[in-house]
């Protein structure tokens, strides 16, 4: 008996998770795999798509009408909270409806949420987060959108779901805005090349004492495929994060990794701190012979000062996804010390 063949539609490609999910489905028998994303894949068969334009997604998947399990890593950020809402609500209702229109047998989707969907954009949440204790805020919030999207469907007889809830994503997709590890060496790099320390970029109280949490994106990809082919994860959502740590400790940790000379932490607003180091680090992607891409699209400056500067314990309580069967994990300090080698590496960060 031959054994079953399925197709997976990879959503947001390009970015931090769906480079990971990529890499893991190209490795995995039993799988082939589809990049979609807004700005051409590299990959064979790869389609490009604008999620927002309903005739041109229909029109683009086409090629994708045997696409059995589809992984939703898409993602259209908004400073307003009611467009954010809106456009990214959209997107996930217009792929659906257009793998529907080709025919595509879809069995499942496997959507991602952040701690976004627990409020922590809006202020202090008690953790840990539960994923069936605490109750929704008030909208918008696009994430409950597209939850529901998928709820209702499957109610109507359309494809299974299931979601993970990652937060802080590490991986090594450049110019991401949401790259925490080309934060981090970006930021490194830059306090070199001025003779400075490498000092924490936030307030001495999260430094010492705040809880924080990441997800290796390499662990997601493998989580997603287990998600994507699990009866026990079929119609549930399950936090997925490595052990909490306190920065003192990650952070002393990369800079041994590197020979980084430590500080003590400095609470400085990156976004505004690093605006001026265009001609720094221009002349770093001369000197090193470094991808060059605009300086601003570079570096997510801004996600940097919210990670850094969340001053309240962020922690997923990770028994639900462990007792569903699935228990791989990551140390979280080499997951940020890995992702910035293979930063390195493709010469997108300098040495």
């Amino acid at each position: 008996m031959m054994a079953e063949i399925r197709t997976a539609l990879v959503a947001g490609a390009n970015g931090i998770i769906g480079k990971a999910l990529m890499h893991e489905l190209a490795a995995s028998k039993g799988w082939r795999a589809r990049a979609l994303s807004r700005r051409l894949h590299g990959s064979k068969q790869a389609i490009a798509a604008d999620l927002t334009d309903p005739d041109a997604t229909r029109a683009a998947l086409v090629p994708a009408r045997d696409t059995t399990h589809l992984f939703y890593a898409a993602l259209a950020p908004h400073p307003s909270l009611a467009e954010e809402d809106r456009v990214n609500g959209a997107m996930l209702r217009n792929l659906l409806d257009g793998l529907e229109a080709v025919g595509a047998p879809l069995k499942r989707v496997v959507l991602y949420q952040g701690a976004k969907v627990y409020g922590v954009h809006l202020g202090p949440v008690p953790a840990p987060f539960y994923e069936d204790e605490n109750p929704r805020h008030i909208g918008p919030n696009f994430y409950f959108t597209q939850e529901d999207e998928l709820r209702g469907r499957a109610d109507r007889g359309g494809p299974a779901w299931s979601i993970l809830r990652p937060d802080v994503v590490v991986g090594d997709a450049a110019g991401n805005a949401m790259n925490i590890a080309m934060v981090i060496g970006a930021y490194a790099a830059l306090c070199r090349a001025e003779g400075a320390a490498f000092r924490f970029p936030g307030p001495a109280h999260v430094y010492e004492g705040v809880f924080a949490q990441v997800t290796d994106a390499g662990a997601l990809s493998r989580a997603s495929l287990w998600a994507a082919t699990s009866d026990a994860a079929q119609g549930e959502a399950f936090n997925y994060v490595h052990e909490p740590f306190r920065w003192r400790r990650v952070w002393e940790k990369i800079a041994a990794a590197f020979d980084w000379p430590l500080g003590p932490p400095i609470p400085i607003r990156l976004a505004t701190h690093m605006a001026s180091k265009t001609p720094a680090w221009a002349r770093l992607v001369t000197e090193q012979g470094l991808n060059d891409q605009p300086y601003e699209r570079a570096v997510g400056w801004g996600f940097g000062d919210f990670v850094f500067h969340s001053d309240f314990d962020l922690v997923s309580d990770m028994g639900k996804i462990r007792r569903a069967g699935f228990a791989d994990s990551v140390d979280s300090a080499e997951a940020f010390i890995a992702a910035i080698r293979r930063l390195q590496q493709a010469k997108v960060l300098p040495l």
